[in-house]
């Protein structure tokens, strides 16, 4: 079953004063989010990822097209039951504490006594929220905020988690905690869906993704599929190796670029037509040592940007 599925969803807002006219946020999105996967959902500013996720949370409609969440339409009371969500810029009430509002929202889940207390002082734990839970949230920085978001995203224990921007705002020891928590919950079977357009996290999280640009799906898929056996070339780590040596394998034109990493330790970068083994050789024959070999493949970032600069033109 797919945790998320859109066919042809737009929507349309009209902009301007005196003539006002459609602006088209999204246009035509078709999606399909497998169920238990951590799904990307990537573009830059502006390209609709947000508009997408208020469709599916139904807080604004659609002009056309139509999107299910579980196996039934958006918005059906059951579903809303099984889903988890973060907004972009999450707002709560200033004169809480941080345990307060886990123990609201959990109310509102039902959730009674003990139990209400105990999933609040759960999430908070991991989320990373220690003592600090028990100030008013109006004293809380960006990030604190964020993590008790991820909390109350958490409550009532989701099937589906959407979240838009959960990095925004955490430092990158919250960065690495939420990335292992999202890891976590996929592990329990929990499909996690959050846009982004932070493509290190995705690359480190994600089983696949959908990368949008100007209200407009360009790719999407597996991230295997995408980045998969394009190879650029090839990171060779050697110590040992002396200033002739280089000069020799420079002059061959064996090696694109050089990089001192500190006294005799060099990363060289080789290109793909330069078969590794042979310039290894060939260092070693004037006395230096391997230290790591590794492939350079294309990145996600590189990827992204290949397909948004094509939507562009």
């Amino acid at each position: 079953m797919s945790a998320i599925r859109t066919e042809a969803l737009t929507k349309h807002f009209s902009v301007g004063f005196w003539r006002r006219r459609p602006y088209v946020a999204l246009d035509a999105l078709t999606l399909d989010v497998p169920d238990g996967e951590v799904f990307g959902f990537l573009g830059p500013n502006g390209a609709g990822k947000t508009t997408t996720l208020k469709l599916l949370m139904q807080l604004i409609h659609p002009t056309s097209g139509r999107a299910e969440i579980l196996g039934r339409p958006a918005g059906d009371v059951g579903v809303r039951r099984r889903v988890g969500y973060l907004p972009e810029h999450p707002y709560f009430y200033d004169y809480l504490t941080a345990e307060e509002l886990l123990e609201y929202f959990a109310a509102l889940f039902g959730y009674a006594g003990a139990e209400r207390r105990r999933r609040a002082s759960s999430l908070l734990d991991e989320v990373g929220i220690g003592a600090e839970r028990r100030f008013q949230l109006r004293k809380f920085s960006k990030g604190m905020i964020q993590r008790v978001g991820i909390a109350q995203a958490l409550v009532n224990e989701p099937d589906l988690v959407v979240f838009d921007e959960p990095m925004s705002g955490l430092d990158p020891v919250g960065r690495r905690e939420i990335r292992e928590m999202i890891l976590r919950l996929r592990d329990r079977g929990c499909t996690v869906f959050f846009s982004s357009h932070v493509l290190s996290d995705a690359e480190a999280l994600c089983n696949r993704v959908a990368i949008l640009a100007g209200g407009r799906l360009v790719t999407s898929g597996s991230l295997a599929d995408m980045l998969a056996f394009q190879l650029r070339g090839w990171e060779l780590v050697v110590t040992g190796l002396t200033t002739e040596a280089l000069e020799h394998a420079r002059g061959l034109g064996r090696i694109t670029k050089a990089t001192l990493l500190g006294g005799d330790r060099y990363a060289l970068e080789l290109p793909l037509s330069t078969p590794p083994d042979r310039i290894l050789a060939d260092l070693t024959a004037h006395g230096a040592q391997l230290g790591s070999l590794n492939p350079v493949r294309e990145t996600l970032e590189d990827f992204f940007m290949r397909q948004v600069a094509a939507v562009k033109r």
